[in-house]
């Protein structure tokens, strides 16, 4: 049997195509998450904002819940790369990398305000609620491994290393969503401060813990 090979249109490719549809509709689905929250979020609205048929998004997505749960992965990918791109390039001591880890954090939040949307709607569908949680893991299961890579001499268990980042990283979030509610008026160099200095005292590491004795 001869293998045929997709034809390009307009001189691009069938996989290009798929692709830029795909990068449409989850496009489409942020816009639609951030002007009127997750109920507007719907197959019919999301193809009419991509200027999709129908058959395009079943061609990527079984549901709308596929499509909420892939563009949290998108983000959380994006996010994840910039935070780890700005560890690895801040300053060579412990305090200067948390600091910019978590200023690039927040740094992706604000660059795009519909990216606050998806954080904010986190419990409003069971899809982005599980997604937020997947979120916490993929961000946990990095920050410990970034912190293995950057100091090789500590030794904490892996295991645990990754249960102290996903305490830190819920949390963290969790504190992010009160503030872009305004349920906190400090500026966003303090809270920057602020979680470079809680990300500062968690043990992510055996024998570095930094705060009070817990057992007295």
């Amino acid at each position: 049997m001869v293998k045929t090979t997709p034809r390009a249109y307009g001189g691009v490719a069938a996989d290009e195509r798929r692709s830029r549809r795909r990068a449409a509709l989850l496009e489409a689905a942020l816009d639609l998450l951030a002007e009127e929250g997750a109920q507007a979020v719907t197959k019919r609205a999301v193809c009419h904002r991509a200027q999709l048929n129908d058959r395009y998004f079943y061609e990527q997505f079984t549901d709308r819940d596929a499509l909420l749960t892939a563009l949290s992965e998108e983000l959380t990918t994006q996010g994840i790369g910039a935070v780890v791109a700005a560890t690895h390039a801040a300053a060579p001591d412990l305090h200067s990398q948390v600091y910019a880890a978590a200023d690039a954090a927040l740094g992706f939040l604000l660059a795009d305000p519909r990216r606050q949307a998806l954080l904010l709607n986190a419990h409003s569908t069971g899809s982005l609620y599980t997604a937020r949680v997947a979120t916490q893991h993929a961000i946990a299961t990095a920050a410990s491994t970034v912190n293995r890579e950057l100091r090789p001499d500590l030794t904490a268990d892996p295991a645990d290393a990754e249960l102290a980042a996903y305490i830190v990283v819920s949390g963290t979030l969790e504190l992010v969503a009160a503030w872009l509610r305004g349920e906190f008026t400090t500026t966003r160099e303090h809270l920057t401060t602020h979680v470079a200095g809680q990300l500062l005292q968690v043990p992510l590491a055996a024998g570095q813990w930094t705060g009070p004795n817990p057992i007295g």
